[in-house]
């Protein structure tokens, strides 16, 4: 840290001091200013030490409160987040209703003010706005400040103060006439991360209009994009410059679907307000960055996910929607077979042993395990999670929220768990062996631990733990069920259009003939398979998606074509003997009962 650099080179602390001040400061998300004071450092040091390094004047002008209209610049949130206060501004303003502002009309000034909370009242500031600063270090306050003063249209130049004056000047943000003073305390933990939630947004716009977008605010511009989403029920907001415009698109049943675009000269904004709604650095535009906020909608909080990178025209930005309100599926809700309900809860009735959900990202795994967590007894066993991001409250259950950054992985947390006389574990993602052996060794000590695994397939998850170092004996005995699922269209009631092709027929007649004729009884394998049709209230005559599926089920057989480290092949031969079909399979019998399209199938 440069300050405490120049304090030790000044003789004003020691070398070992500074590494106290340093470490302190890390583990506490507290003022460095607080912790300047346990040390006895006076105000006046760290303001001159403060000058020196960073250039930025002392505050020496009226120590009265702002007027009180010009906190409206900066909430009471950004000013304790930043540890900014508004000090005071040139009077030369001009007043709405009867001054003239040069190159912008008066009516332009009024929507603007209107149509973004941060305007003073009334009033367009045309001269500098004083803002007092304690920590230029703190949170990127510096670039914080230039994208939030230009979004509103105000020039403005900072002077550095000290924490006790921020304090008393924080006195002038009120509420209900009492004082709200900044509440600091010094054991908190920086693993409690800052979120910002935004406006609600069930009152926004759903559109704009095109000769808007030049002079609409950034903030207005965001929520219509969010609310757009949600009223959408989309899982992805994805914004990317493509050099000539930025394009905003929403992921909705599986499909990006573009939803507006905008000015590329508004780009570099639109990033900064997301990230400055994530709490994350402002001036790294080289490398990737996670975070997430919040925004109020139909009287609920929706989660937002963000990850940022790279591109060749400036940053992408990919917002992932976490809307607990959706709620957990009932497992029969969620669209499984019969045969495939029951085998999962055979698996849920064991008091040991390992479910996997393998498949890509997006493929509903993450709601499969909610839905079966959702079917556990909470009351009489403790159920435990590792999860990232914790997208569902589900009650009397325990879930914690990994953060990687601070070496809070599911490894670390699974030994943390193990020590807690869990029943049940439900761990997000086993990405790494460390994770795996663990998992393992849980399932193998009396713990029912679910988790998700990225494999090809049911039976690739054997090979997977496999590849990860863990012994086949030790995965035989372990595993009870192994599912592997996509996600396809659903086909609305009354869209289903019947497919009577003798290639077809003949395709799926092949597909099975391996089958048991035992089992191809229980199939509705003498019908047609359907594809949709437009109907009136819907062009493509789909809506939602729904899983297709293969399970494996773990038996004594299979158990030990796992010991001798049979090849996938042995282990399929097995299972069909059993029963077993495979996606695509699952895929045509749904199609056949009229829930899937067949052109789906072919993509399986």
């Amino acid at each position: 840290m440069i300050l405490l650099n120049l304090l030790v080179s000044q003789n004003i602390i020691s070398e070992l001091e500074a590494r106290v001040i340093e470490d302190e400061s890390k583990k506490s998300s507290v003022p460095i200013d607080e912790i300047f004071i346990e040390h006895n450092i006076a105000n006046t040091t760290i303001l001159t030490a403060r000058n020196a390094v960073y250039n930025i004047p002392i505050w020496n002008g009226s120590h009265d409160l702002a007027d009180s209209k010009l906190y409206g610049l900066l909430d009471k949130e950004k000013s304790e987040r930043y540890l900014v206060v508004p000090l005071d501004f040139k009077k030369d303003e001009i007043d709405f209703i009867s001054g003239e502002v040069k190159g912008e009309s008066i009516e332009t000034l009024k929507i603007k003010q209107q149509s973004d909370s941060d305007f003073i009242e009334n009033k367009y500031i045309k001269e500098e706005v004083s803002l007092g600063m304690v920590d230029p270090e703190r949170n990127n306050v510096l670039d914080a400040l230039q994208f939030i003063m230009s979004n509103v249209g105000v020039s403005y130049k900072v002077y550095l103060i000290s924490l006790n004056e921020f304090k008393r000047r924080f006195a002038g943000y009120k509420k209900d006439g009492i004082n709200i003073l900044p509440n600091y305390s010094h054991k908190t933990n920086t693993t409690e991360m800052a979120q910002e939630i935004i406006d609600d947004i069930t009152d926004e716009d759903d559109v704009i209009a095109e000769s808007l977008l030049d002079s609409i605010p950034i903030k207005k511009l965001i929520n219509v994009f969010l609310k757009k989403a949600l009223t959408n029920n989309a899982s992805d907001i994805h914004i990317e410059n493509l050099g000539e415009y930025v394009r905003v698109r929403v992921r909705v049943d599986g499909i990006l679907q573009t939803f507006m675009n905008f000015p590329a000269q508004m780009h570099a904004a639109v990033i900064a307000r997301i990230k400055i709604l994530c709490n994350l650095r402002l001036d790294e535009k080289r490398k990737p960055q996670d975070g997430r906020f919040s925004v109020k909608y139909q009287g609920h909080k929706v989660d937002f996910r963000v990850a940022t990178f790279p591109g060749y025209y400036g940053e992408k930005a990919i917002i992932r929607i976490l809307d607990s309100f959706r709620g957990v599926k009932k497992l029969e809700d969620i669209g499984f077979s019969e045969r495939h309900l029951s085998q999962i809860r055979n698996a849920l009735a064991k008091p040991f042993g390992m479910v996997l959900i393998a498949g890509p990202t997006g493929s509903g795994k993450t709601t499969t395990l909610y839905s079966m967590l959702n079917e556990i007894d909470r009351d009489k066993r403790n159920v435990v999670s590792l999860e990232d991001p914790i997208e569902y409250n589900i009650p009397n259950m325990n879930q914690s929220q990994i953060f990687p950054e601070i070496g809070y992985t599911f490894a670390t947390g699974l030994r943390s768990i193990l020590r807690g006389d869990p029943d049940v574990i439900m761990v997000g993602e086993i990405r790494d062996a460390e994770t795996a052996a663990l998992a393992i060794q849980a399932a193998l000590t009396g713990h029912l631990v679910f988790s998700t695994i990225h494999t090809n397939g049911s039976i690739g998850v054997i090979n997977r733990l496999i590849d990860m170092g863990i012994e086949p004996f030790l995965i035989a005995p372990t595993i009870n069920l192994a599912i592997s699922q996509r996600l396809v269209h659903r086909i609305l009631p009354g869209a289903t259009e019947e497919i009577k092709d003798p290639g077809i027929t003949k395709l799926i007649t092949d597909s099975f003939k391996d089958l048991g004729e035992e089992y191809k009884k229980e199939l509705p394998l003498d019908k047609n398979p359907n594809n949709a049709k437009p109907i009136f209230n819907s062009p493509s005559g789909l809506k939602g998606r729904i899983p297709v599926v293969e399970i494996l089920e773990i038996d004594k057989e299979i158990e030990n074509i796992i010991m001798r480290r049979g090849s996938e092949e042995d282990i399929w031969k097995a299972a069909r003997n059993k029963g077993m079909i495979n996606m695509k399979e699952d895929a045509i019998i749904k199609s056949i009962k009229g829930l899937v399209p067949f052109i789906d199938v072919h993509g399986l």
